[in-house]
């Protein structure tokens, strides 16, 4: 589909993408507004028909599965963030060419308690939490000395661990569900199992089941980044993350001021930790409730720190003492990871500036005209990018000089002494990129091609604080196909395979639509992943909210 142009404020010049014209652009003039995607929205606790514009292939059997914010205020009291909002999560059921529709909020006890009071009582990551107004002066200036409660409102996405579904925000807890019918089955705290504080919403798998994920630890001598497993399989039918242990604890390079992440990377033999110039100010956060701040307060980016790749081995835990430096990036989500003559590929989405986390304010999203562009042409674009680290470094590896031998790859990586490695990535995209933003809410063939060598990768591109098109990245000859069309906001998009598929690519591509400019106007969109072609739409007549991440529960 060809890409709609908005107005530009510089010429724009065309570039070559091997097989069309496009334009290198920079910043824009006239983005429509998306304040109704970032507005509260009813659930549909029961579920109910779409109407099927096209032809949903029959071989398609399961449920998309989606998370993301869906109500942000309370009474007379409003969120400030956009992670903040209420957990929504959303069923689309696909059976032989039909879609049903469902959604629920999930059950928290950060929603309950909201609900209870008609007002927010539990903080959030960019919203703290008032006094309760019914208390006495002395008795809210003493709550203001109490530490925040970590949130269980699991809006991020749905993870799986042991066969079972769980919804998962960054904090300790999650909330196992029922995927058949979004009920809220079971509130699960990680720290009762390990001592961590927390934990990512973006696990990853080995075949057999087993799960990784990590989440940081803090005691009295400061915080300790944690790779952590989960063993596959349950001991009995209650059993949730029994059996989870820490595989090795990784030390911050400033235990007060320890990094932000969002996920980390895995490849068949190693876990590898992104150390980000994004900063945890430790003693503000503990003091925000003191000091009347958000939690948000106590995240930084410092430009002067480089990013480090710390990398482990998931058999024994050891961690490689050689550390892999780059300049000042910052990442949220990691594309994949394999191994190849003796090099670790890393291929992750990712920009040179780390402030976006603290842009993404509910008042930014809601804004228009030329406040709404300020807002865009001021945040740094997300590109894929891919780093080549060497494994084999020893004493007696030269210094100074480029150690890829990769003749297909451009990155560079320096042995400077005898336990630093400086990496300078490769871009896996070509100029046209640009024109579509950048990339984010990057997917693959993650069954067939996780912790290996692929060509595809899939994702939204952003001209827009939200992901207005779909791509499809071709690392072959770093070409990409485009399914774009004015005023349409797709989400992050979904790779099923086909059942017979012997293709990398052979499957379709799923992703939920907003319309903000018309009401009740959303659609589950369905793409041929090979040629990227428009198969079906499944108009869905609800408003839904922009979500976050999701998954495609294949068990019918």
């Amino acid at each position: 589909m060809p890409s709609e142009k908005l107005e530009t404020s510089d010429d724009a010049k065309p570039v070559d993408n091997g097989k069309a014209t496009e334009f290198i652009t920079s910043a824009l003039k006239g983005l429509e507004t998306i304040e109704p995607l970032v507005r509260s929205v009813e659930e549909t606790p029961e579920p109910i028909p779409t109407e099927v514009q096209g032809t949903i292939p029959s071989w398609i059997n399961g449920k998309l599965l989606r998370n993301g914010p869906g109500k942000f205020e309370f009474g007379n009291t409003h969120y400030n963030h956009w992670f903040d909002g209420m957990a929504m999560l959303h069923q689309f059921k696909i059976h032989q060419g039909q879609v049903t529709y469902m959604s629920r909020f999930l059950d928290s006890d950060a929603y309950k308690n909201n609900c209870e009071k008609d007002r927010i009582v539990m903080s959030e990551f960019g919203t703290l939490a008032m006094p309760d107004p019914c208390k006495n002066f002395f008795q809210r200036f003493l709550s203001r000395f109490e530490m925040i409660t970590p949130t269980d409102n699991a809006s991020v996405s749905f993870v799986k661990y042991k066969g079972d579904y769980f919804v998962s925000t960054e904090t300790n807890f999650m909330h196992k569900v029922n995927p058949e019918n979004l009920e809220t089955l079971e509130k699960v705290d990680w720290s009762k199992f390990i001592a961590v504080n927390g934990a990512t919403a973006h696990p990853h798998y080995d075949p057999d089941g087993t799960s990784y994920n990590m989440g940081n630890s803090y005691g009295s001598k400061g915080a300790l980044y944690n790779i952590i497993r989960v063993p596959p399989e349950k001991t009995d039918a209650k059993d949730t993350l029994q059996g989870t242990k820490i595989l090795c604890s990784i030390v911050p390079a400033n235990k007060s001021h320890p990094s932000y992440y969002h996920s980390f990377a895995m490849s068949e033999n190693y876990v590898v930790f992104i150390e980000q110039p994004i900063k945890m100010d430790l003693m503000k956060i503990v003091t925000c409730k003191l000091r009347g701040k958000a939690m948000s307060d106590g995240i930084y980016w410092d430009p002067k720190l480089e990013t480090v790749f710390h990398v482990v081995n998931k058999k024994n835990g050891e961690v490689i003492p050689v550390k892999y430096h780059t300049k000042a990036i910052s990442t949220f989500h990691q594309i994949n990871a394999f191994e190849e003559d003796g090099f670790l590929m890393i291929d992750l989405c990712c920009s040179d500036d780390g402030q976006a986390i603290n842009n993404y304010l509910i008042q930014n999203l809601r804004k228009s005209g030329d406040a709404l562009d300020e807002v865009y042409n001021t945040m740094c674009r997300v590109f894929p990018r891919r780093f080549v680290l060497p494994l084999n470094v020893t004493g007696d590896t030269p210094t100074d000089q480029n150690l890829n031998t990769r003749l297909s790859s451009s990155a560079t990586c320096v042995k400077v002494s005898n336990d630093k490695v400086f990496c300078q990535h490769e871009d896996l995209h070509g100029d046209d990129l640009h024109e579509y933003g950048g990339l984010e809410f990057p997917q693959i063939n993650y069954g067939r091609n996780n912790t290996r060598p692929y060509r595809y990768f899939y994702g939204c591109g952003f001209r827009h604080l939200v992901g207005d098109s779909l791509l499809k990245m071709d690392l072959k000859d770093k070409t990409f196909k485009v399914w774009q069309q004015k005023g349409f906001f797709p989400s992050e998009p979904a790779f099923v395979p086909s059942p017979d598929a012997v293709e990398e690519d052979e499957g379709v591509i799923l992703s939920v639509v907003l319309t903000p400019s018309q009401d009740k106007g959303a659609f589950l969109l369905v793409l041929d992943s090979k040629s990227f072609e428009e198969l079906a739409r499944a108009y869905v007549p609800v408003n839904m909210a922009y979500g976050f991440h999701g998954t495609f529960d294949a068990s019918g």
